[in-house]
């Protein structure tokens, strides 16, 4: 659901806060694209905006890939795929409440199983079964469900939030958490109260707030010189 437009207003805070340039990509859709047609789609994307640097005035010693929920998955699976065919570096990489396991078998996902919700067990299922398509348990790469993935090490500085009361939260802190296991770099905020898309449909409340400052403070440090940092 949505296009590139939904949450956008998360990454435009970069633009003043680093003089940052925000890219949104208009990936295609589940169910009418399947499998790794989504993550293609964003890897293109950055590809592309690798390409241009230069006329799009960025630095490409520091891009950053983020995205929030299915995004925040997708963004794992871009990661995933720039590190194994080499090419373009990444600076950093931020996953927004991240959608990162079809297996939807977590404490968890289990947890929030019944409504109301945001988004629930249920919707989760069709979700991801929208996604895979005919794909089985045993025929899904990492780049789709980034969960799956074997290898971990390599990865860019990695910023990784959710909030404790969502089907997400157990599948983020395990993907920190095999992140520090590989000798990666990793920051992991579980913001107690929040539910999905929190600090994106309630914005000014308190926890939400704190959510995107401790976020933007994080990328702060990533973005500045090693002599500012």
């Amino acid at each position: 659901m949505g296009d590139r437009f939904s949450q956008i207003d998360i990454p435009l805070e970069w633009l003043d806060l680093f003089g940052a340039v925000v890219i949104s990509v208009d990936y295609r859709l589940a169910p009418e694209a399947t499998g790794t047609t989504l993550v293609d789609d964003c890897y293109q994307g950055l590809l592309w905006a690798a390409a241009h640097a230069d006329e799009l005035g960025i630095d490409p010693s520091r891009i950053v890939v983020a995205g929030a929920s299915a995004g925040g998955g997708l963004t794992a699976g871009v990661t995933l795929m720039a590190r194994d065919r080499g090419t373009p570096a990444i600076a950093a990489q931020v996953l927004i409440y991240p959608m990162l396991d079809h297996r939807n078998n977590t404490t968890s996902s289990r947890q929030y199983s019944g409504g109301p919700g945001v988004w629930t067990h249920g919707m989760n299922e069709f979700g991801w079964r929208s996604v895979l398509g005919d794909r089985t348990d045993g025929n899904v790469p990492g780049y789709v469900s980034p969960a799956v993935a074997d290898d971990l090490s390599g990865l860019p500085t990695t910023y990784i939030d959710a909030g404790t009361a969502e089907v997400f939260r157990d599948e983020d802190v395990d993907y920190a958490t095999r992140i520090w296991a590989a000798g990666g770099q990793a920051e992991l905020h579980i913001w107690a109260g929040g539910f999905h898309g929190f600090d994106a449909l309630y914005p000014h409340a308190r926890v939400s707030a704190a959510a995107r400052r401790t976020r933007n403070d994080w990328l702060t440090r990533v973005l500045s010189p090693a002599s500012e940092a």
